[in-house]
């Protein structure tokens, strides 16, 4: 590991090449994390209803079988049609097969995974909370996209992250934060958004925000401390408005997103900038 302090051009390269070997997989835990969860609650629901099980033995469905196969006309994609961003190039991004194309979106994320985390390895040197984070960018990734596909968080991948954010203040591998902090952090993440959700709900009958995000806002005090909740709060909302207008623009307001990916967006920003820009305002407005 000394080789990674002393070349940190090293450990920002290693990072990048991970990143991109881990986006491949991250497409994976997209697209089947969603349909395994479908299949349990079928299961469940069969169960208690007292529905008789299929007589036929069901294909098993996991992360890693049955092998990755094109959708349109089952061609199994080899290993040399799976090396992340350069294996679309090569083919075009069309199916080796049948020739239908291959959705953009599988490269996109390679490529985010990858970028993402050499800035972090860039912005924080070889450390335990560098490697922390860049495994939860990796996290936040796919939650996002699978919000974004199914309008659902997996308790699966938010609350792991949760509890290592607070596991990481055990070991304080974090020393700006207590554990106290990141504790009252979870609590009153959770609680903000829930009490919001509750207002919501009894004024217009229903509810206004998805209990995932309650969980997503807890993870982000669980990692950064209570004193993060506002600014991620506040980003969000940012990025939100962006995004919308940007969305406006572009897809005539077809393209709705829900809001886990904003508290997603502006969680990983106030863990790596959060404080500078809060101080940096405070000094514009006079205020600090």
């Amino acid at each position: 590991m000394s080789v990674f302090i002393d070349y940190p051009a090293f450990f920002i390269f290693a990072s990048l090449l991970i990143g991109l070997l881990v986006g491949s997989f991250l497409n994976v835990v997209i697209y089947r994390l969603p349909v395994m969860m479908m299949n349990s609650w079928r299961k469940e629901a069969r169960e208690i209803l007292e529905i008789p099980k299929p007589t036929e033995n069901p294909v098993r469905f996991n992360l890693i079988l049955p092998a990755s196969t094109c959708p349109h006309c089952g061609h199994k994609i080899s290993a040399l049609e799976n090396i992340p961003i350069l294996s679309y190039l090569f083919l075009k991004g069309r199916c080796r097969g049948c020739k239908s194309p291959i959705s953009i979106r599988y490269p996109l994320i390679e490529l985010l995974s990858c970028l993402l985390s050499g800035w972090i390895a860039w912005q924080l040197g070889f450390s335990i909370e560098a490697l922390l984070l860049i495994f939860l960018t990796w996290g936040l990734i796919a939650m996002s996209m699978i919000d974004i596909d199914h309008q659902l968080l997996p308790d699966s991948l938010v609350l792991p992250l949760l509890w290592l954010g607070i596991l990481a203040h055990v070991f304080d591998y974090f020393p700006n934060i207590t554990l106290t902090e990141s504790i009252l952090g979870a609590v009153i993440g959770y609680l903000t958004l829930w009490i919001v959700n509750a207002l919501f709900k009894l004024i217009r009958g229903m509810d206004g925000i998805g209990h995932g995000d309650f969980k997503l806002l807890a993870l982000f005090g669980a990692w950064a401390g209570y004193q993060i909740i506002p600014v991620v709060i506040l980003f969000s909302a940012a990025a939100g408005a962006i995004i919308g207008i940007i969305s406006m623009l572009c897809f005539k307001g077809n393209n709705k997103i829900p809001y886990g990916p904003y508290l997603a967006i502006a969680g990983w920003i106030a863990l790596l900038w959060g404080q500078q820009i809060v101080t940096a305002y405070l000094e514009f407005s006079g205020i600090q």
